[in-house]
């Protein structure tokens, strides 16, 4: 493995190569995790056919980046982020051998899956903050709303082909055989990793060097929380978009009942409407790819923001006998996803200071990741209680009403603008 540092300037004197070799391997092993994801469910479905084993499964998928994450964050920040996501990658692809050879054995049990989940999330946890923290130095700020477009058209493919390239391998070979498929992309995703240098931080170089001063991970840890909540801007964009993803996560979850209770459908019906929301997710990644967004990212994000709301809205509102209506609510939700999730993406990546960035964006993903049981744990009942689709009007109505509120708080809407003014006034990490 090369070792040695890189700067920034240096590494985006020539970045695309470089750049998009680990790309591609990353974006390989994303789709090799969906199928492993997809086999594992099925397999879990098929032979308990419990919905408290799923709920536990998902559970237990979630319980690591919420409750680690804020926690995960201080160490991507002090150590080596390139080696970060060669240990977590690496250490994925170990678990996952381990469990093909329980099921090649035909010894494998419910907790084993569980434990690998536990796992794949774990690596999740230091991987995604590690990577995302790390593309803002290897990609030129112009670029990185077009980037986050990219990373948004992959998300909306892997939604399409992943589920049903995963029943097809499924038929084809045994489980054990579509682990082996994520083994085999999760090398091709480290590869690239032990022969490209990555840019860290200039206090990581520094300390390197024997230059900086060293600090506790309690300190650091203490540094990113104050870091948010003396950023006004941040703190405020962060908390909205908790509240979003609060009021918006349901909508998904409980799309199923509304095909089969209100629309009278089946999984055809279903899978219509999950391959148009991915097809809205192609089409905005590619357009915002191309185009970059206004030159305000926050409010090419905004907008994206109550396009989704007006889909929620749509969804929530669509007659019975209508059901293109929903297809196109869920056209206009994908589409927009990708400007409302692509630019804020990029802000942070551009606004936050590069040696902060890993312990914001676990802080972010940890607040994020928390909304979606806690919103369940309030959507379940509301909508048994006043109907399935009550909550995507009083959700989607909120979610527009909100983002127009944010249209008038300047810290928010200047956060760009005053970043240099704020990164000045913190603290050193």
């Amino acid at each position: 493995m090369t070792t040695s540092s890189i700067t920034p300037s240096k590494f985006q004197s020539n970045w695309k190569p470089k750049f998009f070799t680990i790309w591609s391997g990353q974006a390989l092993s994303l789709v090799g995790s969906s199928l492993v994801q997809f086999a594992l469910v099925w397999y879990l479905t098929r032979e308990t056919g419990s919905a408290t084993i799923l709920a536990s499964a998902t559970l237990v998928a979630l319980l690591p980046q919420i409750f680690l994450g804020p926690f995960v964050g201080a160490l991507v920040d002090r150590w080596n982020r390139r080696a970060i996501m060669i240990v977590a990658d690496t250490s994925i692809a170990l678990a996952t051998a381990l469990l093909m050879a329980l099921f090649a054995l035909g010894i494998v049990q419910v907790w084993h899956i569980f434990v690998l989940m536990f796992v794949r999330s774990l690596g999740g946890a230091f991987h995604h903050p590690a990577m995302t923290s790390s593309t803002s130095l290897m990609v030129p700020n112009q670029h990185l709303a077009r980037i986050a477009g990219m990373n948004q058209t992959l998300q909306g493919l892997v939604t399409i082909f992943a589920p049903p390239l995963g029943a097809l391998l499924i038929s084809l070979i045994p489980t054990q055989g579509v682990l082996a498929v994520d083994i085999v992309t999760a090398a091709l995703a480290v590869i690239p990793l032990l022969f490209i240098s990555i840019p860290q931080p200039q206090r990581q170089i520094d300390q390197a060097n024997g230059v900086a001063r060293r600090t506790s991970y309690w300190q650091d840890l203490g540094d990113g929380f104050r870091y948010v909540v003396r950023w006004p801007g941040l703190l405020g964009l962060i908390l909205l978009a908790m509240m979003l993803n609060f009021l918006l996560s349901p909508s998904s979850a409980l799309l199923p009942l509304v095909i089969t209770k209100v629309f009278n459908g089946g999984a055809a019906e279903l899978g219509w409407v999950e391959s148009v929301f991915g097809i809205g997710i192609i089409v905005g990644g590619v357009i915002l790819s191309a185009w970059g967004g206004f030159k305000r990212r926050i409010i090419t994000s905004f907008c994206g923001v109550i396009g989704i709301g007006l889909g929620v809205i749509l969804t929530g509102l669509a007659p019975a006998n209508m059901f293109y209506l929903l297809l196109i609510a869920n056209f206009v939700l994908g589409f927009t996803q990708v400007f409302a999730n692509g630019p804020l993406h990029a802000i942070f990546q551009s606004a936050i200071a590069p040696e902060m960035q890993g312990r914001v964006f676990s802080l972010i993903g940890a607040g994020a990741t928390a909304m979606m049981p806690l919103s369940m744990m309030v959507a379940g009942p509301v909508a048994d209680w006043l109907g399935i689709r009550f909550w995507y009007v009083i959700g989607g109505s909120i979610c527009i009403l909100a983002t127009v509120v944010a249209f008038f708080i300047p810290a928010i809407m200047n956060i760009e603008q005053n970043q240099k003014k704020e990164t000045e006034s913190q603290p050193t990490a």
